[in-house]
């Protein structure tokens, strides 16, 4: 039913569809690029006013490519995955000086692109460009698995290649851009992780999960395995004037390139830990209930510790690798997550 399964989904669209996304209007490849990266791993709903935003301060390849990655940062914290953010800065400074501020047509070379795969590459050229290009992301992968009954988890080469073929069967040879839109769609509203809604489905009645009633089975979900917890102190360092020490971290691994407290081991002496990198003496103050954050591969136990220095810090700061913060007067800085929520925390 390959033709029956496009013609019933653009169907499904034109009376049910969004069509109304920030991204949707003044549509162009920059804007299509800039929504996919942020939605990858991100609802929706959480996107749109990070997008409004970002538009906002980056309104062109150009203004993105020009501007300091501190600011980039800043207009991503709290979308974290923050290696997105880094991408779309590197991608923007190449289509700028590779292809003179134009995003390239050609599927191969939109991959090239730092953070963009084939299936952001597709939306890309389909949605702002009308290319027949075919996407499989994950709100494609779990209408597709539901309806064939696929098994297996599709980070699997097997099962993502099978599915990659029924992606490709399907997208249509016309209105590519609205049944791309529409596939994302179905699964973003209808075809969810939970209680998918299969009575509302336009193609439900064909569909093998739901008539075995086995929903929940497909797409298969990925082996668990118990995620280990690590411990950190985080020092918020202040000086009389209340200002706090940050430092920026290093561009690869978590948080790469924002700036976060300084941290030290469980276990370890704050003290001597000032005492040897702020070179003076200073007094604990407060230590703060522990939280815990957690990444895809581990929990993260922090620990923070107030550190009240009795004299100015001035002579501490390294130009891009520390700096003294002032709540008071925020600057527009990438801040980890879990240090954004401290020092609103110590503000308040």
């Amino acid at each position: 039913m390959t033709a029956d399964f496009s013609q019933l989904v653009l169907a499904w669209f034109d009376e049910h569809g969004r069509k109304t996304l920030p991204w949707q209007q003044n549509i162009s490849p920059y804007r299509v690029w800039v929504s996919e990266i942020m939605l990858q791993q991100t609802q929706v709903a959480t996107v749109i006013p990070y997008f409004e935003r970002f538009m906002a301060r980056f309104p062109g390849v150009g203004d993105l490519a020009a501007a300091p990655i501190d600011d980039v940062l800043h207009h991503w914290s709290g979308l974290g995955y923050y290696a997105r953010a880094r991408n779309l800065h590197r991608a923007a400074k190449l289509v700028c000086g590779r292809f003179d501020g134009e995003f390239p047509r050609d599927i191969e070379a939109m991959q090239e692109l730092p953070g963009v795969g084939r299936s952001t590459a597709g939306a890309i050229l389909s949605l702002a460009c009308g290319q027949r290009q075919t996407i499989l992301d994950g709100n494609v992968k779990r209408v597709l698995a539901r309806f064939h009954g696929v098994d297996g988890w599709p980070g699997t080469a097997p099962v993502l290649n099978q599915l990659w073929g029924l992606a490709e069967r399907y997208t249509p040879a016309e209105r590519v851009a609205n049944y791309n839109q529409a596939m994302m769609d179905l699964g973003a509203t209808l075809c969810t992780r939970s209680k998918p809604a299969c009575d509302r489905c336009p193609v439900g009645q064909h569909c093998v999960a739901r008539r075995a009633g086995e929903q929940h089975r497909f797409p298969g979900k990925k082996p668990k395995k118990a995620l280990p917890a690590k411990s950190t102190q985080m020092l918020l360092v202040r000086d009389p004037a209340g200002s706090i020490l940050l430092e920026r971290r290093p561009p690869a691994g978590i948080w790469g390139g924002l700036w976060c407290l300084p941290e030290i081991e469980q276990g370890s002496d704050p003290l001597s830990w000032c005492a040897s990198s702020v070179g003076q003496q200073a007094s604990i103050g407060r230590r703060l209930p522990t939280r815990r954050h957690t990444f895809s591969h581990f929990h993260l136990d922090i620990a923070p510790v107030e550190i009240l220095l009795k004299q100015p810090g001035c002579a501490v700061l390294e130009p891009g690798s520390r700096l003294w913060y002032n709540p008071r007067q925020p600057e527009n800085i990438g801040l980890a997550a879990p240090v954004a929520r401290l020092l609103d925390e110590i503000s308040n």
